[in-house]
C-alpha cells in the first residue's frame, strides 16, 4: 500500500490538524454583514442541517430568516463527510426523515441550477451469520408498512448487484434501492442557493459571541458586528453546539469523535464496470464501502476500546480558528476493518490508499440527533449531534420548519426529543455512552436492547441497591427499573434474542402473582409534576381534554395538539383545592413539562410548577391481596366504599407518608404510592414484611406490559403519540368533546369527528410459535400491508399472543382475519373485542350486578 499523501499541517490542542486539498478545492465568497438588526429566525451554524432550515423556512414563506456562521458554509463535519445517503433506519419514525432527504436531494439541482453530485446505485447490507439473516427479517416487518422500497435477497442477487464481493460467507442481503451516496458540499451549497432564492440571508464569516434571553422570550444575539433581536434562536453549530449551549447555561451532552475513511487509486476491476457499484455495509467487519469515481472508499467503525474521541474539546472548547482541518490519520487503530474489507472486497488487496480523512464528528449518548425546542428556556430551538447528518439533513429541515411554522410536530419523533436527557447526563455518561454507541454501529440490533455503559447514572431509585442484584434492570431515562426478577433455576441476565428467551417464562411467573397474589413493582421513574396557583383549574382545563378531577380525585388525561393528535397522556389528581400533581411516563418528563410550561407563558396564566420527579419515589402495589397487606400498616379505612378506584388520599403506612393513588396500570386492584425517595427502603420493607403471609413477592416492567395488554390499556408512544387522534385510538371516555373549555385541539377533534376514521385501533389475538410481536411490525390482508401493530406480548392467560394494531376502518371489525408478519412468516391473527381480561374494577361491578364476569 502507498502511504498516506495527507500533509501535517500542524498541531493544536494534542491533535493534528491535515489540510487535504482533494476535498475541498471551492471557494466561497464571504458576506461578514449582519444586514438587519432584527430576524424571526436566526440559525446559528452553516453545516448541511442549518442550511437546510434555512432554505425550507423560507421556502415556507418565513420572513427574516438569518443563519450565521463563524466560519465559512460546510465548514465543521460537513465538508469531509463520505455523503452516504439510505432509506434504511432501524427504527420506526426516522425513516420518514430519510426519505424525504432522499427525494428533497433528487430534485434539488433542478429546483436550484446547482449540481449536487449525487449517485444512487442502491445499497446492501451484508449478512454473514444466522442471527443476522433473523435481524434482517426482523427489519423486514419493521419496513413493510412504510412506503420506501425494501428486499431481503438472496446470496446469488448479492453477488449480481455486486460482482466484486467474495461470497464464502454472505447468507443474504438487505437491500434498498435508490440508496447511494452525494457530494456533501454541492449538497449545502444548492441548499444554501434556494435559501436565498426564498429569501434567507445566510451571513459569514459572523461568529456569535453571546446570547441573551429577554423577558419577552426574544433573543438578543450578539457578534462582533453587532446585535441581532430574534423571535427564536436555532443551534445548529455541529461540534460547536457545546459552545453555544453555554452561552444560555446549558450542558448539550455531545462530543466529537474521531471517524476515518480511505479512498483508493483507480482499482481496473472497478474501472471496467459498466455500471456504479452500490453500496454495501459488511456488519461483521463493520464497515462501509462505495465506489469514488474508478476506485473505492470504505468507512470503518472501530470498537469502542478502540474508537477515539476528542474529548479535550469537551473541557477547553473547539479550538479557534478550527473550521476546515482534519486529524492525523491512525490506520493501525483501523486494520483489522481493513483487512475485513481486504477479505470481503478482494480486489482491494492490489489497490493503494491514496487518501485517509480523519474528521470530528459529533455524537450523542445515543447516537441520534438533538432536535426540537428544549424545556426550560423559551424559544431556543436546537438541532444538533448528527452522526449522520448528510441523510438527516433535508428530512431534519423540513420537520423542524413545520413544527416551528405550525406549532407542533408534523410527527411523532420524540427518540430525537432534546429533553430526553437532563442534569443526570454527566460529561463522564456521554464519553461513555458515546465510545459504545460508536463502536456498536453495526451490531445487532435485538427487540428490548439494552447497552449497559455509563450506568448506573446518578439517577437511581431509593431501591436500586436493595434490588440490583435480584433482577435484570432496564435503563429508562437515566434510570434503572426492574424489568424481570430471578428465581434459583433461572437463566440470569441480559440474553437479548428475536424469540422467547431467557426473561419469557420467569415474567410468566410474575403475571401469575399479580393475577393471584399481589406484587411490588418500583415505579420511580415516572415524571412527576405539582401543579398550584390560581389559575391550575383554568390551566389543566385548557391543556387537557378531560375534565379537571375534584379534590380528592385523579383521571387520566391527554394533551393534544392543535391538529388533535395525542401529545401526551397523563394522570392527574387535585390533592388539595387548586394544587394538583401530574403523573407521566419517564421518558416523557422534560417533554411533556416543556409544552406545559410553553402553554403557562403563552396564556399568561397564575401558576406554579415544580418538577417532583427525582425527589420523589413511587411503590405499586398490585393484585387481589394488596388491600389486605396495605391495610396492615395504616388505620385508614382502604375498604373499597371508603378508598374507591381513582380517588388519591394523604395517608400514613408504616409512620411513613404517603400520597396513595388507588390505580394501577395492572388493571388489577392496586394503589400507586408516592413518597419522598429517601423513605423508599423503609417503605419497601414495611410492605414486603407486612405481605409474607399473602406470599408477596417482587414484579418488574414486562410483567406489567403483559398485564395492561390483557386489560386493554393503551401506552402513550405505542397506541397513542403524535402521528394518531384519540379517536382512532380508542380513547373517546377520556375526551370530553363537549366541555365548555376550549381544551386545545377540541376544534380539530370535532373536525375529525365530522370527516370520519380511516383507521382504527384493534386488538389482536395471534397463532404464534416461538416468537411474539412487540410492536411496528406488518399486518397483512389479502396479500397486501394494510396497517401496522404497534405493541404485543404474550398472553399469560390465553397462552397466546396479544397485540393491538392500526388497519383500515373497513377491517376493524370483530372477527376479522388478517396476518401479522414475524421474522419472514405471516402468522394467522384474529380481530376480538377488547378487553381480553376484564379490570378489577369493572369486575367487582358486574359482581355486585349479579353478573359473572370473565377473568
Amino acid at each position: 500500500m502507498i502511504g498516506v499523501v495527507n500533509k501535517r499541517d500542524g498541531q493544536m490542542c494534542n491533535c493534528l490538524f491535515v489540510t487535504v486539498i482533494l476535498f475541498f478545492p471551492r471557494k466561497q465568497t464571504p458576506s461578514p454583514s449582519l444586514g438587519k438588526d432584527r430576524a424571526d429566525t436566526v440559525i446559528i451554524g452553516g453545516g448541511c442541517v442549518g442550511v437546510s432550515l434555512a432554505y425550507h423556512l423560507a421556502k415556507a414563506g418565513l420572513k427574516d430568516v438569518v443563519l450565521l456562521e463563524k466560519s465559512e458554509l460546510t465548514a465543521g463535519s460537513t465538508w469531509h463527510a463520505a455523503g452516504l445517503t439510505t432509506y434504511f433506519h432501524p427504527g420506526i419514525n426516522l425513516k420518514k426523515i430519510h426519505s424525504y432527504s432522499i427525494k428533497l436531494y433528487e430534485k434539488l439541482e433542478e429546483e436550484t441550477g446547482q449540481a449536487v453530485g449525487f449517485h444512487q446505485p442502491g445499497s446492501i447490507r451484508i449478512a454473514s451469520t444466522p442471527t443476522r439473516v433473523d435481524e434482517f427479517k426482523y427489519q423486514m416487518t419493521r419496513a413493510g408498512w412504510h412506503p420506501t422500497e425494501q428486499y431481503l435477497i438472496t446470496p446469488e442477487k448479492v453477488q449480481e448487484l455486486f460482482p466484486l464481493l467474495n461470497m464464502d460467507t454472505v447468507l443474504a442481503g438487505l437491500y434498498n434501492p435508490g440508496d447511494g451516496h452525494i457530494d456533501p458540499y454541492s449538497l449545502t451549497m444548492a441548499l444554501a442557493a434556494g435559501a436565498r432564492k426564498y429569501g434567507a440571508q445566510l451571513n459569514y464569516p459572523i461568529q456569535v459571541t453571546n446570547l441573551n434571553s429577554r423577558s419577552d422570550g426574544t433573543w438578543e444575539v450578539e457578534t462582533p458586528l453587532g446585535i441581532i433581536q430574534a423571535k427564536r434562536i436555532v443551534n445548529t453549530a455541529g461540534f460547536w453546539a457545546r459552545d453555544i449551549g453555554k452561552m444560555i447555561g446549558l450542558q448539550h451532552p455531545l462530543i466529537p469523535v474521531h471517524h476515518q475513511y480511505v479512498v483508493t487509486s483507480t482499482i481496473p476491476e472497478v474501472k471496467a464496470l459498466k455500471t456504479e457499484l452500490p453500496v454495501i455495509r459488511d456488519l461483521e467487519g463493520s464497515y462501509y464501502l462505495r465506489q469514488e469515481r474508478d476506485g473505492l472508499l470504505f468507512g470503518p467503525y472501530e470498537s469502542e476500546e478502540k474508537m477515539k474521541l476528542q474529548d479535550s474539546w469537551v473541557t477547553n472548547g473547539v479550538p479557534p480558528g478550527f473550521g476546515k482541518e482534519l486529524f492525523e490519520s491512525d490506520l493501525d487503530r483501523i486494520m483489522e476493518h481493513i483487512e475485513a474489507a481486504m477479505e470481503m472486497v478482494p480486489v482491494l488487496k492490489k489497490a493503494d490508499i491514496v487518501n485517509t480523512i480523519a474528521g470530528p464528528i459529533t455524537y450523542s449518548p445515543d447516537i441520534l440527533p438533538m432536535v426540537g425546542p428544549h424545556q426550560g428556556v423559551r424559544n431556543y430551538w436546537v438541532a444538533i449531534g448528527f452522526g449522520y447528518g448528510i441523510i438527516h439533513a433535508g428530512g431534519i429541515g423540513k420537520y423542524l420548519s413545520d413544527w416551528i411554522l405550525e406549532g407542533e410536530p408534523p410527527f411523532d419523533l420524540i427518540e430525537l426529543d432534546p429533553n430526553r436527557y437532563g442534569k443526570w447526563t454527566t460529561t463522564e455518561y456521554t464519553a461513555a455512552k458515546a465510545r459504545e454507541s460508536y463502536g456498536f454501529n453495526n451490531i445487532v440490533g435485538y427487540p428490548k436492547e439494552e447497552r449497559f455503559a455509563g450506568r448506573p447514572t446518578e439517577r437511581t431509585s431509593g431501591l436500586y441497591h436493595l434490588l440490583k442484584s435480584k433482577c435484570s434492570m432496564g435503563f429508562h431515562a437515566g434510570w434503572e427499573q426492574p424489568h424481570w426478577f430471578y428465581k434459583p433455576g433461572d437463566e440470569t441476565g441480559y440474553k437479548p434474542s428475536f424469540r422467547r428467551t431467557n426473561w419469557f417464562d420467569p415474567v410468566g411467573r410474575e403475571y401469575k402473582q399479580v393475577m393471584e397474589k399481589v406484587g411490588v413493582i418500583d415505579l420511580s421513574p415516572f415524571g412527576k409534576f405539582k401543579v398550584k396557583g390560581t389559575d391550575s383549574v383554568k390551566l389543566l382545563d385548557h391543556l387537557f381534554a378531560n375534565v379537571v378531577p375534584k379534590v380528592g380525585s385523579t383521571n387520566i388525561s391527554h394533551m393534544l395538539t392543535p391538529r388533535g393528535k395525542v401529545y401526551a397522556e397523563l394522570t392527574v389528581s387535585q390533592l388539595y383545592p387548586r394544587e394538583f400533581m401530574l403523573v407521566t411516563g419517564s421518558g416523557s418528563e422534560l417533554h411533556d413539562l416543556r409544552w406545559i410550561e410553553d402553554k403557562v407563558m403563552r396564556g399568561g396564566y397564575k401558576v406554579e410548577i415544580e418538577n417532583m420527579t427525582d425527589e420523589m419515589g413511587v411503590l405499586g402495589v398490585a393484585g387481589p391481596y394488596a388491600r389486605q397487606v396495605l391495610q396492615k400498616l395504616t388505620n385508614e379505612d382502604l375498604s373499597d366504599g371508603s378508598f374507591k378506584f381513582l380517588q388519591s388520599r394523604h395517608l400514613k403506612l408504616s409512620d411513613i407518608t404517603v400520597t396513595a393513588i388507588r390505580i394501577s396500570y395492572t388493571g388489577e386492584l392496586g394503589w400507586e404510592l408516592y413518597h419522598r425517595k429517601e423513605d423508599s427502603v423503609a417503605l419497601y420493607s414495611a410492605i414486603m414484611e407486612a405481605g409474607q403471609k399473602e406470599g408477596i413477592d417482587n414484579f418488574g416492567t414486562y410483567a406489567l406490559n403483559a398485564l395492561r395488554l390483557e386489560k386493554g390499556f393503551r401506552a402513550w408512544g405505542a397506541e397513542m403519540n403524535c402521528d394518531t387522534n384519540p379517536l382512532e385510538a380508542g380513547l373517546e371516555y377520556f375526551v370530553k368533546i363537549n366541555k365548555p373549555a376550549d381544551f386545545t385541539g377540541k376544534q380539530a377533534l370535532k373536525q375529525i369527528k365530522e370527516n370520519g376514521l380511516k383507521r382504527r385501533l384493534v386488538y389482536l389475538i395471534l397463532e404464534t410459535d416461538n416468537v411474539d410481536p412487540e410492536g411496528n411490525e406488518s399486518v397483512w390482508h389479502n396479500g397486501k400491508v394494510i396497517g401496522n401493530t404497534t405493541s404485543g406480548s404474550f398472553s399469560y392467560s390465553v397462552q397466546q399472543s396479544l397485540a393491538f394494531a392500526y388497519v383500515p376502518t373497513e377491517l376493524s371489525k370483530v372477527g376479522q382475519k388478517l396476518e401479522v408478519e414475524l421474522l419472514g412468516k405471516n402468522y394467522p391473527a384474529t380481530v376480538i373485542q377488547e378487553p381480553l381480561v376484564l379490570t378489577e374494577p369493572t369486575r367487582m361491578r358486574l359482581q355486585r350486578k349479579g353478573e359473572s364476569p370473565k377473568i
